[in-house]
């Protein structure tokens, strides 16, 4: 290990809200966070609902600090499931105490506007973010004004990492207007290994029928003195016959 610089493995997972079998998906999630054994986790499409909160017992099986913002806009998500109980949002889970946080309402046009935020932990050796950027196929241009946003709101001095769900793959603008500023952690790995999150396996029961074309649309992006040692997915296969998430897991070990 390079003198004075600390080993961290980060995780970054679309945990997929209260879709599906959410019951048996939560314990997969779980053994699959609980076998990679992760230093910083950013989750997006968290839920928290009659006091409870998939993010804090996540931290509390795995032995990790926790943190969370819920969605200022939740309605549209809960017509689709059809309870206006749960909330959805962003969480930090981390080996390190959390010393500091704060949340960025991510912009959107009122037809678009389902309370996307990005969501900041200052913990352990990093700045630490992860965020859900809008999901609309032809919204590129939302998503453009919402990754200068997060690019802006991610500047600070030090490591720092940017976890999320951008639902853009890596050619599209808003990826390569994000890095202008943010380093992609797989380009730095292994760019040819497996990389698609989305829609890449045919026997993945969750998304809609039809062709799989596979996409990279889940990252960690790095800026500052940080060093990429390894790339990989994680959660792309069923635990004990169940799937975890819509969304394959990314894993990035790197020293900050």
């Amino acid at each position: 290990m390079t003198e004075g610089w600390v080993a961290v493995r980060v995780v970054t997972w679309n945990l997929w809200w209260r879709f599906g079998p959410w019951h048996e998906r939560q314990k997969a999630i779980r053994s699959v966070l609980r076998e990679l054994r992760p230093d910083l986790v950013g989750l997006q499409e968290v839920w928290a609902a009659d006091g409870e909160n998939l993010a804090e017992w996540l931290a509390g099986e795995l032995g990790l600090h926790w943190t969370w913002a819920a969605s200022p806009a939740p309605e549209r998500w809960r017509r689709r499931i059809g309870d206006a109980s749960v909330d959805i949002g962003a969480a930090v889970l981390s080996r390190w105490p959390v010393e500091e946080t704060d949340v960025l309402r991510l912009p959107a046009p009122p037809e678009l506007d389902d309370g996307r935020l990005a969501l900041y932990a200052r913990t352990g050796p990093a700045h630490f973010f992860t965020a859900h950027l809008t999901s609309a196929p032809s919204a590129s241009a939302v998503r453009c004004q919402q990754a200068a946003a997060l690019a802006e709101f991610a500047r600070r001095d030090g490591p720092v990492i940017v976890t999320g769900d951008f639902n853009a793959e890596p050619e599209a603008e808003e990826l390569r207007l994000f890095r202008r500023h943010f380093r992609d952690a797989w380009e730095e790995a292994d760019p040819t290994a497996p990389s698609a999150t989305w829609d890449w396996d045919p026997e993945l029961p969750y998304t809609p029928d039809g062709p799989r074309q596979g996409a990279r649309i889940d990252y960690v992006h790095l800026g500052g003195p940080t060093s990429v040692r390894d790339a990989r997915r994680a959660g792309d296969r069923p635990v004990d016959g169940v799937w975890p998430s819509d969304h394959a897991a990314v894993v990035v070990d790197l020293l900050c």
